[in-house]
Parts: structure tokens; sequence; C-alpha cells
């Protein structure tokens, strides 16, 4: 009897049980819908710039690049995981054994990390820039938040076509990965700390400038002022547009049958000479006066940053385009919208 009663029991509570059972199964749906209707869920709430990148096995080098800098005290893993926004641009596993290969390091242990830290940081960018808002607007200058002399913030240019391209080298592969603190654009070099020289290769719109820098440079017994420009500085450059160029062919030779190849390399090398300080001059330093070029001096009107040359020839600086302040690891660009001349004989 004992027995009987104790399994009549076992299966009264089993049948409750199971009675119960599906109350308790649709509970816990309410609970969780509950909870997902509150936040956005843990996955999202944790998806940081640096989350996204721990979890790319394609990005693996550079997690190991943030934390190698962290360890020396750069802090960027902290940075990164912050609110921001930050725009941030990923090289690639490969993008970073190319620049290993490329600068002479076996390994990320190889790099200085004040060196390392300073690479890292030019590939941050405050704000969050998505790529239509580049495609939108072409090409440009922005900065990054490496710096150069004086505490200044690294620029970095821009330039659209089918992709996205930085400072002439890195192209965008993968665009727009979003995180809850800004916007990762995977790229596919690494963008080395850009001097004065490599903001003048990269930017299509001074391509007159490198040649006349490279029939300067053809001349005999060795090239000067390319190997100057890219050495520590500093120095600042006013960089005179393809179209500066072009008006002053037309200014030497009305006919126009003069190609800047037809020029002599000595002439043009005197005449880059006044385009170039040696310091890092910005904008808001210039005074009115004269301005020690290494070619002579050029005087300037800070007011309206025109410079006029030995010949009374008018140069403006082209601040209202953009075109001022272009911060490089060795010095500074402002391009201008005709070329100076030294004085004529």
């Amino acid at each position: 009897m004992i027995d009987k009663s104790l399994k009549l029991k076992k299966m009264k509570i089993i049948s409750k049980t199971l009675r119960l059972l599906p109350i308790f199964i649709l509970a816990l749906g309410l609970v969780s819908c509950d909870s997902d209707d509150n936040n956005d869920g843990p996955t999202a709430q944790s998806t940081t710039i640096v989350d996204l990148a721990a979890s790319d096995p394609n990005l693996s080098v550079l997690v190991e690049a943030l934390v190698r800098a962290d360890n020396a005290g750069a802090n960027l893993v902290t940075t990164l995981s912050g609110p921001g926004p930050f725009t941030v641009l990923a090289p690639t596993n490969e993008a970073f054994a190319n620049f290993l290969a490329t600068n002479n390091f076996n390994s990320l242990d190889e790099v200085p990390t004040e060196l390392l830290t300073q690479v890292l940081l030019n590939h941050v960018i405050a704000g969050n820039i998505a790529s239509s808002n580049l495609f939108a607007a072409g090409s440009g200058y922005t900065n990054t938040n490496a710096v150069g002399p004086d505490s200044a913030f690294l620029s970095i240019y821009y330039y659209t076509d089918t992709t996205v391209t930085f400072n002439g080298v890195s192209d965008v592969i993968t665009a727009d990965v979003e995180a809850t603190n800004g916007t990762v654009h995977v790229v596919d070099a690494v963008i080395v700390l850009p001097t004065v020289v490599d903001f003048a290769l990269a930017n299509p719109a001074l391509s007159n400038l490198v040649a006349a820098l490279q029939l300067a440079d053809s001349q005999e017994p060795s090239p000067s002022l390319i190997p100057t420009l890219q050495s520590d500085g500093p120095f600042t450059v006013f960089a005179p547009t393809n179209d500066a160029f072009a008006d002053l062919l037309v200014e030497l030779d009305p006919s126009g049958n003069t190609e800047l190849g037809d020029l002599d390399p000595a002439t043009v090398e005197a005449v880059l000479g006044v385009h170039v300080v040696a310091d890092n001059v910005r904008s808001s330093e210039l005074s009115t006066g004269a301005v020690p070029m290494l070619g002579g001096d050029i005087n300037l009107d800070a007011s309206t940053l025109i410079l006029t040359d030995a010949n009374d020839r008018e140069s403006q600086i082209l601040a209202t385009a953009g075109l001022v302040d272009i911060q490089g690891i060795n010095g500074v660009v402002h391009v201008i919208g005709r070329v100076l001349l030294p004085a004529q004989n």
C-alpha cells in the first residue's frame, strides 16, 4: 500500500509539472523579450572599434600593434573602446607585413614604440566619417590624431574614384564597418607618417610641382631637393598648383610652345628655392613682412595671405579652399595660386 501511494503522488507531481512547463517557457520568453526591448543586448553594447578589430582574424596584427603600443603607455585600446566617435582606417595583416618588410623590420617588436604609436594614431580620425561623406567631397584634407612639429595634428589627404584612397598609398577595401563608437574602414596599406613630399605626390593637383622637383633633381652630380624635403626638416612649402605652373609657362612663352620639361633644371631649382622656408610655419604664425625662403626673401601680407616676389608678382595662399596648414611629420604645406620667381637679372 505504501509503494502504490508513493507512485500515485509521484505521478500527480509529474502531471502538474508538465502542465506548468509551457507557462514557465512562456514566462522565460516574455522576460527575454522585455530585456531586448529595454536595451540593445550584450552584443550591440560591446561592439566598439576594438571589439570589431579583435573579432576579425584579418586585423589581428592591428590588435597586436595596439596592445604593444599600450604596453608602452599609449592607452590606445582604452581610447578606442571609449565613447568617441572615431573613424579608424584599419590596415590588414598583409598591409602590416608589407610595412614591416619595406622598413626592414622583422616583426612588430622591432618597431620603436614611439614610432608605432604615431603610425597607429595616423589611422585615427576624430568624428564619424562614412565613405559617402568622402565620396560627396571628392577629395580634401582632414586631420588624424598623430602629431608632428609643435604638436600639430598631422593631415591626411583623401581622394575618391572607384574607392577612397588615403595619402595616395592606401585604398579602402571594406568601407563603413559600423561600431557603437564610430566607423572602421579596412585599408590595404599602412599609412606612414607623411612628409611634405608625400603630400605633393598624393595630390593630383600638385603633379606639376612633383615634375618640377624631379626636373631640378635631374642635374648632376646628384639630386638634392627631394631628398632634402624628405629629411627631418622642418620645412614650410608654398606649393603652386598645376594651373599655376601652366600659367607660368604661358607667361614665359605666350606662344604656348614651352613645356615644363623644356626648362633649364638649374633655373627650376632656383624657382623652387623661393617656395621653401626652413621652419614649420603654420598660417596662424605668418606675419607681415619678409619671409626668408631658401632662395631669397619673399614679402607677405598676413592679412590677405598674399605673397609678393622680387618682381612684384603676387600669389595668394588658397586658404578659403582648405589648402592651407597641410601638416606633415617634417613640415607644413600651403598651396598657392601662382608660381613665385626669384629676382630677375
